[in-house]
């Protein structure tokens, strides 16, 4: 392993670290999205983005739309540990009158881009965010996150019409397909089939991969740069619902969990032995 990706991994358990130990302060959230997207945000914020953390609203920076918006702790976390605000702030999260709200707030939060949560309507911001940066001839990417059981929504199906029939290619969208939502399985509430292949029927360039794999993730946004000057881009990010936290892996019903103070240290302490064996 590269002394880089060693990094990214080591940030990537970093954001998972901090973001358990906001939610501690409540006992309870969205853990299992949280951590399977974990290490796409230490690809998009310790490498991948452009972006200025002493000037969020910098006009040339890359875009993230979290259309998850409920896994916000996992966005805040890395953009404590990059310096948009103090680290100490985290444990505000989901708190009354805080500005690190359960769903992703641009109003309330320095360097969120884009208000999110309500399910399916992250595919029409980021869109419109991509085509008018796009429009304006602007140097940027905007990097759109949606959930597996959120892409069942239809307002994502018109979204990827659009984006294709308008040929967004500053836009790289991910799916953190971790099999799970709400109330079990993708496939037994509403099986969406093979979802690379319906984002290229739809005109999309996409790729599947392994989500938690650094250089993967790495490698197919290089690729999608390269190779979608016409279109827009979807990487399927296959990944595991809970990952890198003790008490919500392998758990059937790990969307929105309660847990104890001595479960968060537990996991907090698997990794940060973890982050040791690779310094």
């Amino acid at each position: 392993m590269t002394s880089e990706l060693k990094d990214l991994k080591i940030f990537s358990d970093k954001i998972r670290i901090a973001a358990m130990e906001a939610l501690e302060e409540i006992g309870a959230g969205h853990i299992g999205g949280v951590m399977s997207m974990a290490d796409l945000m230490g690809v998009l914020y310790g490498k991948v983005m452009k972006i200025d953390p002493a000037n969020p609203k910098w006009e040339d920076r890359d875009w993230l739309v979290v259309s998850k918006g409920h896994c916000g702790p996992a966005v805040y976390a890395a953009l404590a540990l990059k310096g948009y605000f103090n680290v100490e702030d985290l444990k505000k999260v989901n708190q009354p009158k805080t500005f690190l709200p359960s769903h992703c707030d641009r109003n309330l939060t320095p360097g969120v881009d884009m208000t999110t949560g309500s399910l399916g309507q992250g595919m029409s911001t980021a869109i419109g965010t991509a085509w008018g940066n796009q429009y304006q001839g602007k140097d940027c990417y905007t990097y759109l996150v949606l959930g597996d059981g959120e892409s069942q929504e239809g307002q994502v199906w018109e979204g990827a019409l659009f984006a294709a029939q308008q040929k967004v290619s500053n836009l790289i969208a991910f799916i953190d397909y971790n099999k799970k939502q709400l109330d079990g399985y993708t496939k037994d509430v509403c099986e969406m089939g093979d979802l690379k292949k319906k984002f290229e029927d739809f005109g999309w360039y996409a790729q599947s991969i392994d989500g938690h794999d650094h250089q993967a993730i790495i490698d197919a946004i290089e690729d999608a740069k390269k190779n979608a000057k016409d279109r827009p881009s979807m990487i399927v990010l296959n990944t595991e619902k809970g990952r890198g936290c003790a008490f919500a892996e392998g758990v059937l019903y790990n969307h929105h969990m309660s847990f104890t103070k001595e479960q968060i240290e537990e996991a907090v302490k698997r990794l940060e032995k973890e982050i040791e064996e690779l310094q």
